[in-house]
C-alpha cells in the first residue's frame, strides 16, 4: 500500500512536469500490480482529472494559461475523447493493448532522438 501510494505521488510530480506521468500509472497497475486493462485505464482517467485539474488552475492562477487561447484545443480535445472513448468500447481489449505499446514505442523513439530548435 505504501509503494503504491509512493508510485501514485511520483507519477502526480511527472504529470505536473507534463512527462506522462498517467501513461507510467498505466504501466505500473497492469505490468507490476496485474490489473486488468479496462480498470487501469479508468484509473488512470481519474487520476488525470485531478491531477490536470490541479496544475491547470494552479498554473492559470500564475498567468501561465489564457483560457481564450485554449478554448479550441480544449472543445476538440472534449469532442475527441468522447468519440474515441465510445469507440474504444467498441474494440477488442488486445487490441487496445497493441496500439497503446505501439504509442509508446514511437514516443520513446522521438524522445531518444528529439533535438530543440534553438530559438535566436
Amino acid at each position: 500500500m505504501v509503494i503504491n501510494i509512493l508510485i501514485g505521488a511520483l507519477m502526480g510530480y511527472l504529470a505536473a512536469m507534463g512527462i506522462g506521468g498517467g501513461t507510467l500509472l498505466i504501466l505500473w497497475l497492469t505490468f507490476i500490480i496485474g490489473m486488468d486493462a479496462l480498470t487501469a485505464r479508468a484509473i488512470n482517467l481519474m487520476f488525470f482529472i485531478v491531477s490536470a485539474g490541479i496544475v491547470s488552475l494552479l498554473r492559470w492562477r500564475k498567468g501561465q494559461l489564457q483560457i481564450k487561447a485554449l478554448l479550441p484545443a480544449i472543445l476538440a480535445g472534449c469532442i475527441g475523447a468522447a468519440i474515441f472513448s465510445y469507440l474504444s468500447f467498441l474494440m477488442d481489449v488486445e487490441k487496445i493493448k497493441k496500439l497503446f505499446g505501439i504509442i509508446l514505442i514511437i514516443s520513446g523513439i522521438r524522445e531518444l532522438f528529439y533535438r530543440p530548435k534553438e530559438f535566436k
